[in-house]
Order: C-alpha cells, then structure tokens, then sequence
C-alpha cells in the first residue's frame, strides 16, 4: 500500500504547485530510483485530464556523458531536449540521486559548457520562463546522511516540510513583499558582514509552493551595481557536486572583487565563467519553520528560518536587474544566534534581528505562526 504522504504530496504538486489543467502537458523528471512518487504523480496528472511525459535519469549515465561531452553534442542534445520542453505547459522535477558528488569529478571546463549550452537554454530560458514548474527532492538514505539522521526520522522530517500548509504560507508572505516592493536601501549586518545595496523598483515575488518544494522565501534582486561591502556565508554549499565553505565575499559597485572560501581557486574559476557571475541576480529572505539545519542541498538550506541567500549570477525575469549569467548559485547565510546572528534593515528601519521578524507586519512569517 503506498504511504498517504506520497499521495498528498502527488495532489499538492499537480493541483496546488503546477496548476494543471486539463488537457495540458506535464513532463515529470526523475533523476534517481525512486518510482511511488512518480507514478502517484502520473496517476493524478491523468486524473485531471493531462497529459504526462516522463524523463528517467540516472546521475552515473549523465556524469559518463559529461565525462566525455564536447561542444558539438552537447548543443544537439539542448536542441532535441528544448524542442520537447517548448511542447510543455507544466515540468515536476523530481531529484532522487543516491550520491550529491556524483558530478565531483567532471572537468570544470565540462561542467560549464553543460552549464552555458544545456542547461541555459533548456531550464533557464525555456523551463523556467515559460512553463509552470516546479523541484523537489525526494528522501532517501544519502539525504538522511547529509541532514545527520535516520532516514526514518529524515522522511518524518521531509514529510512535514513538503506538506506544510503553503496555502496559509503564501496568505503570510504578502506584507514583506510588499514591503520589499517598496524598499530602497537594504543593509545586511552580522559576523564578517557588513553590506549594502538597493533593490528599489526591482520588485519582489513569493515562493510558497508553486515552484519549489520545500519552500518558503520572498525574492528580489539588488540593483546590479549597488552593492558594497562584505558578505561571510556560513552555511556549506555543493556546486557541479564539489563542496565549497567559509565563502567570503568583498564587493565593489555590485562586483565581487574578492571571493575566497575553503576552495578559493576552484570558488573563482566559477566566478570568472562570464562577467555576469561576478555580480549578484538574486537576494531572498527565508523562513520555513522545519527546515533549521544546513544539509548541502539548495532546495532544503535556501528555506531555513532566519536565513537569507545572496546569488552570484543569473537574475530572475519577475524580478530582473539585467544581470545575465550561465550559473546562478545560491549561497546562504543564517541569521539565528547559534549560527552567530545578524541583522536586516530596510530603509535604515530594523525588520529582523537574529532571524526573528521584529515589526508587526511580518511577525506571521516567524515560526511559531507558520508550523
């Protein structure tokens, strides 16, 4: 009998996060092993009149196609995989892997032709542009590891996170993104952080569901050449499956002039892959009340209450500041006292304090209100 947190989740993703209507088409991705997900999610899609596609990938398989990649290949398989993602309206993805380094050893210049020629046009122009979609991962024994528990105990935890009522989350969001709508200077202060910058007529936009699972965050994105100062992340990161820690950054009118980390050649190198990478595409504020630990997996650490994420790269269209860039790389820094605090201010007025919303328009987005 399948668990009925699987069902639930499967219903949540097609009808709450992608909207499915009938008659559209639905690509479900599936990197990994992991089948009751998927078929409870093909079995909803057809409830609902849609139409589902399903990709089958196995990280072994894509890490031996880009041992081996070269430019002509990869830009003919883009081609073929952008002509199946222009055909869809919805896209479920679905990361399953046993192994988060499987990709550790791929040659960086590989990873970025991957990165520019495939992965670009296909998710970030084409996916994520122009489809409803949303990610997610799924729990198996290598996250459990990663989050330091059983994997009994890291389902309990996944479950609760993933079905979280995002209805009443996104009710929640909408004072802070107005507020950030309405913000000019943004200054960030706390342990080897001392930054600046405006996000005025940037805009903002709420996650709560629709696109990622986990989620809980509200973004923006500075103005492309106001930041200065320094930013210190404490939160360990995976890039193209290598770890990176302890990233410092110094900026100057919006550049990175000065990244260091505990892989300072490998962390610029990434940062040198085309000029926009050396500037910031996105700034997020998250708040999801179960996620309270880093475990190396983006989609979990960039929600963790009393976080925020600072994005070398590629800026989102809803909220664009016209940087552009072949990588988008969310590196967190959280904010509450065991993690050494910190401060948010807008506009010179405080409205968080160790990770605790502190003005009452925004207190139901601190935990006890959101669980």
């Amino acid at each position: 009998m399948r668990d009925p947190r699987i069902q639930k989740l499967a219903q949540n993703l097609v009808n709450y996060s992608v909207d499915m209507q009938p008659g559209e088409n639905v690509l479900i991705e599936m990197i990994g092993s992991e089948r009751d997900l998927l078929n409870a999610i093909i079995e909803e899609v057809a409830k609902g009149g849609g139409r589902p596609f399903v990709q089958l990938t196995d990280r072994t398989v894509q890490r031996a196609m880009l041992m081996n990649a070269n430019k002509d290949q990869l830009e003919l398989w883009a081609e073929l995989d952008l002509e199946r993602m222009k055909q869809m309206d919805c896209y479920i993805g679905i990361r399953a892997g046993e192994n988060v380094n499987d990709m550790a050893d791929v040659p960086e210049e590989n990873m970025k032709m991957f990165n520019a020629l495939y992965s670009h046009p296909v998710h970030s122009e084409e996916r994520v542009k122009r489809t409803k979609w949303v990610v997610l991962r799924y729990p198996n024994a290598s996250m459990a590891q990663l989050a330091n528990t059983s994997t009994e105990a890291f389902e309990d935890f996944y479950f609760d996170v993933c079905n979280l009522d995002y209805s009443k989350m996104d009710r929640a969001q909408d004072p802070l993104a107005e507020l950030m709508r309405n913000t000019d200077k943004v200054r960030i202060v706390g342990p080897g952080t001392d930054l600046r910058f405006s996000i005025k007529n940037i805009g903002a936009e709420k996650c709560s569901g629709q696109k990622n699972i986990p989620d809980g965050e509200v973004y923006t994105a500075p103005v492309r050449d106001s930041v200065n100062g320094t930013i210190a992340y404490n939160t360990p990161t995976l890039y193209n499956g290598v770890t990176f820690e302890n990233i410092k950054f110094r900026f100057e009118n919006g550049k990175i002039v000065e990244a260091t980390g505990s892989d300072t050649n490998r962390l610029n190198e990434i940062l040198d892959s085309d000029e926009g990478a050396r500037y910031i595409g996105e700034f997020a504020i998250g708040f999801n009340p179960y996620i309270l630990t880093p475990m190396k997996d983006i989609l979990f650490d960039e929600k963790i209450a009393g976080s925020l994420h600072f994005t070398p790269g590629q800026a989102y269209d809803v909220t664009d500041n016209g940087n552009r860039s072949s990588i988008h790389w969310d590196l967190v820094l959280i904010q509450r006292p065991e993690y050494g605090g910190g401060e948010i201010y807008f506009d010179d007025r405080l409205i968080r304090k160790d990770g605790i919303f502190v003005v009452p328009e925004l207190e139901a987005l601190n935990p006890e209100n959101l669980k």
